[in-house]
């Protein structure tokens, strides 16, 4: 499994999905540019995991936030509203992982292919509308405004 997909102005490559584990679990290599992340949002299906390889990036877990940097891990539990944001002038990397499996279909269906990993993908209207429509419906999150 090698699909990459920029969504909202991050790129996200597929190292695992529920179809080679069999549901338990995705994994997903991150590239967060300056400024990228998610908004705020809440899983009602799975737990998360974030370990940072290059770079940092600054998690929101509600109020708490945590600065985490080359060799750190940070886990976010189902129900637990969070975001998470690259506040410096360098790109991160980390591994994301979910378990169990499903979110990761929601990237694959929102974002748009790439192959370019080292360039900041623009960020449409249409994929935030896409991306608002399915959330919560399809793939049980929440996005918060």
């Amino acid at each position: 499994m090698n699909e990459t997909v920029a969504i909202v102005g991050d790129i996200y490559r597929m190292l695992a999905t529920g179809k080679e584990t069999n549901g338990a679990y995705a994994l997903i290599d991150a590239r967060v540019f300056p400024g990228g992340g998610p908004p705020p949002h809440v899983h009602s299906r799975e737990e998360e995991g974030f370990y940072v390889l290059e770079g940092e990036v600054a998690f929101y877990k509600g109020e708490e936030r945590i600065v985490a940097k080359a060799g750190d891990s940070v886990h976010l539990l189902r129900g637990e509203p969070h975001r998470f944001k690259n506040e410096t002038a360098e790109m991160a990397k980390m591994l994301i992982w979910v378990a169990p499996a499903g979110a990761e279909q929601m990237f694959l269906e929102i974002g748009e292919a790439v192959e370019d990993l080292n360039t900041p993908p623009k960020i449409t209207e249409k994929q935030i509308a896409h991306l608002m429509e399915v959330a919560l419906k399809k793939y049980g999150i929440e996005i918060l405004t």
